[in-house]
């Protein structure tokens, strides 16, 4: 065999071989670990590699939290890191909060990270108090005008009440029913109009921020605007709506009043059948009268003449057809 074709093999082994070797025993981040005091044995970082577990995620912050002064341990933060924590969010979080004074253990912060919530973030909230805008809440006064209210509210993140505590959503929820009722108290909408910050006592007078992970430092008014005169609409609702019950009613009685009168007219006709039915008897009798002899021939002749006497003088009674009380009253003048 050619000797550069072996040197090429044993070469291309050699760079195989120290490639598996410092991927599988990682040494230069046992050097750089060395050279900054943290004390982590080789042996060490490669169970960490047959646990799965990546060497740098956590000697890097074992490095920061050892040049910080924590007093940390490999075990604690292999440990979270095996949980499903952030390590280096963790020890971020426990240096800043070392560097503002504030008392924050590593179980607590883990603990916190471990129940889904930013513990960097809270530390620095707990420095740097955040401001949380609440959408524009509308509320009707007694006098019935609607005002609009859009609050800011200044929190700061209590560390304690971190875990079971309730988020941003909490608090703008009790906040926006702090200013409907303040605002449904007040006897015009004129009093919140001109003491907005009526609706802020009375907010922070409740102590919103019971069981949430939050103190409220300060409630301010951002915004305040008046809206609709909802009293007045809500009258003329309720106008309009008994001006129907009153069309109703009406109808209803005009639909009795038509039914009665149909009724009456029935009626009538029924009378009227009745006097036809009765007339219709008049010459039966008259005729059983003569046969009995209750009445004479000249009697029923008389009766006769006073009938077309009246039958005379009704149709005398009568105007002509086709004439109009025009012609009536002309034929009176003319007279």
């Amino acid at each position: 065999m050619d000797p550069m074709i072996t040197i090429l093999l044993i070469a291309v082994l050699a760079i195989i071989v120290l490639s598996v070797f410092f991927s599988f025993f990682p040494v230069m981040l046992w050097i750089s670990a060395i050279a900054s005091g943290v004390r982590v044995g080789i042996i060490t970082l490669v169970a960490m590699r047959l646990r799965r577990v990546t060497p740098s995620r956590i000697v890097n912050p074992l490095i920061k939290a050892t040049k910080a002064g924590l007093g940390l341990n490999i075990n604690q933060l292999e440990s979270h890191f095996l949980a499903g924590g952030n390590v280096d969010r963790v020890v971020n979080a426990l240096i800043a909060a070392q560097r503002a004074n504030i008392p924050l253990e590593f179980e607590r912060a883990a603990a916190i990270d471990l129940a889904g919530r930013d513990v960097l973030q809270a530390v620095q909230m707990s420095v740097n108090p955040r401001v949380i805008e609440t959408p524009i809440v509308s509320a009707v006064a007694k006098d019935g005008i609607e005002v609009k209210v859009r609050a800011r509210v200044t929190v700061r993140a209590n560390i304690d009440r971190l875990v079971g505590g309730a988020g941003e959503e909490t608090i703008i929820a009790r906040v926006g029913e702090g200013i409907v009722s303040t605002n449904g108290s007040s006897n015009s909408h004129k009093d919140v109009l001109e003491n907005p910050d009526l609706i802020s006592r009375t907010v922070l007078s409740k102590g919103l921020d019971a069981g949430t992970a939050f103190e409220i430092l300060s409630i301010d008014i951002a915004d305040v605007d008046v809206g609709k005169n909802i009293g007045a609409f809500l009258q003329t609702e309720q106008a309009e709506a008994d001006k129907r019950i009153a069309q109703a009613k009406a109808e209803e009685r005009r639909a009795m009043a038509v039914a009665q009168e149909q009724e009456m007219k029935a009626r009538v006709v029924e009378m009227r059948a009745r006097v036809v039915e009765s007339e219709s008897e008049v010459p039966l009798a008259m005729a059983e009268a003569l046969r009995s002899g209750k009445i004479g021939v000249m009697d029923y002749m008389n009766l006769k003449n006073i009938e077309a006497d009246t039958q005379m003088r009704n149709s005398l009674g009568k105007p002509a057809e086709g004439s109009n009380s025009s012609d009536q009253g002309d034929s009176k003048n003319g007279r």
